[in-house]
């Protein structure tokens, strides 16, 4: 335990004497996650809307009016024609065009039915997917005002039943996208640090030649690893914990499981990015050789992790794959426990595989190691 302890003294000494790692290892996480957490957005906002009325009636001019009061649209410019609307979403000065033909009102009179056209730019299909759901919203909400308002003119022989559906959001009652992406985010910066320092801190020893007068030492190869390896879990749960205040004075994200078991399954998931560092350090002999293998992986890890884009949504082999990304699980867990309260119960077959995934890891990464005493 003593030559544990010294090696462990040694490290954290190298990192605290390092100036210029200090700022890298603290203060950009934080920058990060603040930066991040607020640019990070699944929500459509300041929809720039333009418009064609061709009818120019009290029912054209009230249907624009909706559009004008919601909060997702911005509306922009009366175009005089189609040609000139599509000209300006050529040139990116509107997204949505809804063009509203002559006889709108007359239609919707006698007819009671008229069309609409609705003009999207698509380059983004996600965002121009939540446009058109915005755009069906306000359009149905119209149609049904005007449906009651001509029904009762009409004196039907029924008279319209408005049905009301009441929702209950849980988990996140504001709908905020903040509560939803800083766990991750927090996820993503803790990864990248213990993953980016613990892979290059053992092959910056292989640079500067100490690695090969430790390896002639009585030192052995377990001790030699977890004094190497212990202070990096000691800054990934230190990043943890600021991030979490972070998330709660500045973001105010609740925090309805426990804390404790946030903790422990960190622990877990740390020897996991450990094993994984000391593994790609293993193969590499220089710090950038050890960074592009690293960044090679954490961007596969982050893009099917599930927290840019549903699981459920990928193709059914990229779903098989994602049951090997270890930053799944812990996005998982934290929003599980975090958001949900979810118990050791509820977290359980997320617990299980990345304990196995932990010990395969540095399993790997301990037989790869060669130390010749």
């Amino acid at each position: 335990m003593n030559i544990i302890r010294y090696i462990i003294q040694k490290e954290f000494r190298q990192i605290f004497r390092n100036k210029a790692m200090l700022p890298i290892i603290f203060i950009m996480p934080m920058i990060q996650l603040i930066i991040l957490s607020n640019a990070a957005t699944f929500e459509v906002k300041n929809i720039k809307f333009g418009y064609i009325d061709n009818d120019k009636t009290s029912f054209s001019r009230e249907l624009v009016e909706k559009f004008n009061a919601s909060t997702y649209f911005n509306v922009l410019s009366d175009y005089p024609t189609a040609k000139k609307a599509k000209s300006a979403m050529l040139n990116g000065e509107v997204d949505v065009v809804l063009e509203i033909p002559q006889h709108f009102s007359r239609d919707l009179i006698k007819e009671k039915k008229s069309d609409l056209s609705v003009t999207i730019n698509a380059i983004d299909g996600a965002a121009a997917g939540v446009e058109n759901v915005y755009v069906n919203q306000i359009v149905q909400q119209f149609n049904s005002k005007i449906r009651v308002g001509l029904m009762l003119l009409g004196t039907p022989e029924v008279q319209p039943q408005l049905i009301e559906t009441i929702p209950l959001f849980w988990y996140n009652e504001t709908l905020n996208y903040k509560t939803f992406m800083v766990p991750g985010i927090l996820v993503l910066l803790v990864t990248m640090i213990t993953l980016f320092l613990s892979g290059m801190n053992v092959v910056r020893e292989k640079e500067i030649g100490t690695l090969e007068q430790i390896n002639v030492t009585p030192i052995k190869k377990h001790q030699f690893i977890i004094g190497k390896l212990f202070p990096f879990l000691i800054l990934g749960l230190v990043l943890l914990t600021v991030g979490l205040i972070i998330a709660k004075l500045i973001f105010d994200i609740p925090m309805v499981g426990s804390i404790l078991l946030m903790y422990g399954y960190t622990i877990i998931y740390i020897l996991v990015i450990l094993g994984i560092g000391l593994f790609i350090s293993n193969y590499t002999d220089t710090q950038q050789q050890a960074m592009f293998i690293a960044w090679f992986f954490m961007v596969i890890f982050i893009l099917m992790s599930g927290l840019f884009t549903p699981i459920e949504s990928m193709p059914e082999w990229a779903q098989i794959l994602t049951e090997f990304n270890p930053i799944k699980y812990f996005v998982q867990v934290m929003r599980m426990v975090m958001l949900k309260g979810a118990g050791i119960s509820d977290i359980y077959p997320q617990v299980l595989k990345t304990l196995l995934y932990a010990v395969a890891m540095n399993g790997l990464a301990v037989m790869s190691y060669k130390k010749f005493s």
